[in-house]
């Protein structure tokens, strides 16, 4: 059981670490709010979550080193040479999945381009699009599934680690931005943590978009299973994250369009009723286009 209590560390020292680390740095922030004005005015929630994830990257190397994995390789990060065909067909795969997503909520006139932006600016915002998904992609792979998945393996049937690591990865990124007018304290940080959970009340929120997190999570995790390291899963996660960033800064939900079926907000290409049949296809796809890919056996319980 020592890698559920070494996870059990991690998430309590990001989680309460990180709202107690909020605060301090707000108010540096605010001691140099005539040098560095657009750090210093924005929201303290933004504060919380920049804590949280400035903690969780700290931490991840302690973590991987306490579960026994005393390489990049033990997370899924095998030497890059020979992998570029994995990485590219995870991208391919996860490009088309979520384009498909796009083209019809535009054909069906339930997503419009914004028309504040110009060509000139639309090409920067996916450029800008593209480099989020590269990092983050990377990051959260070597987190949830590298890490997270990876030490509830060691414990429990890879069947069960994968759904629950999964669902863990879609609460996460169900945190709502909250917004607050509260004069910020040492507990400010603690007290805004449950509100961040606040989309997880609502119903129209949840479902499907839940689910469809969790089943893009179930893929990812299913891919690095099968081919034994992260680079697919990289890969189609990048892409993902690309759809996710763009869809939101370059169109919007159309007037009189239902934001339940075509989804909204800034997971609007993947929270909606729409997008779980994709999901669901691009899962079987991906069980035909890898099955004759040979499944490690190495930490497989």
């Amino acid at each position: 059981m020592r890698p559920l209590r070494a996870l059990l560390i991690y998430l309590i020292a990001v989680f309460i670490g990180g709202a107690l680390l909020a605060p301090p740095l707000y108010w540096l922030a605010q001691s140099f709010a005539h040098s560095i004005p657009g750090i210093a005015n924005a929201p303290f929630p933004r504060y919380v979550n920049r804590a949280l994830l400035g903690i969780a990257l700290i931490g991840l190397w302690p973590l991987v080193k306490s579960l026994g994995m005393a390489s990049l390789a033990d997370v899924g990060l095998v030497r890059p040479s020979g992998q570029i065909k994995r990485l590219g067909g995870g991208f391919l795969l996860g490009f088309v999945s979520l384009a498909i997503v796009a083209a019809l909520a535009f054909a069906c006139h339930a997503r419009q381009l914004n028309p504040k932006l110009s060509h000139g600016q639309i090409v920067h915002k996916l450029l800008d699009a593209l480099g989020t998904a590269v990092i983050i992609a990377t990051l959260e792979e070597i987190l949830f599934r590298g890490a997270l998945y990876g030490a509830l393996r060691k414990v429990f049937h890879w069947v069960f680690a994968l759904v629950l690591s999964s669902m863990f990865y879609a609460i996460v990124h169900y945190f709502e931005t909250v917004k607050t007018t509260d004069t910020v304290t040492w507990h400010s940080g603690l007290q805004l943590l449950p509100l961040m959970l606040g989309n997880m009340g609502n119903f129209q929120a949840v479902i499907p978009g839940f689910f469809n997190l969790t089943l893009a999570g179930i893929l990812l995790g299913w891919a690095y299973q099968r081919t034994g390291n992260l680079y697919f899963s990289i890969g189609l996660h990048m892409a993902w994250i690309f759809w996710v960033k763009a869809y939101a800064v370059v169109s919007s939900l159309a007037p009189g369009a239902n934001a339940w079926w075509w989804g909204s907000g800034r997971m609007a290409v993947v929270n909606g009723w729409v997008a779980l049949p994709v999901l669901v296809a691009t899962l079987f796809v991906f069980r035909w286009g890898t099955s004759n890919i040979q499944r490690p056996t190495s930490n497989i319980h």
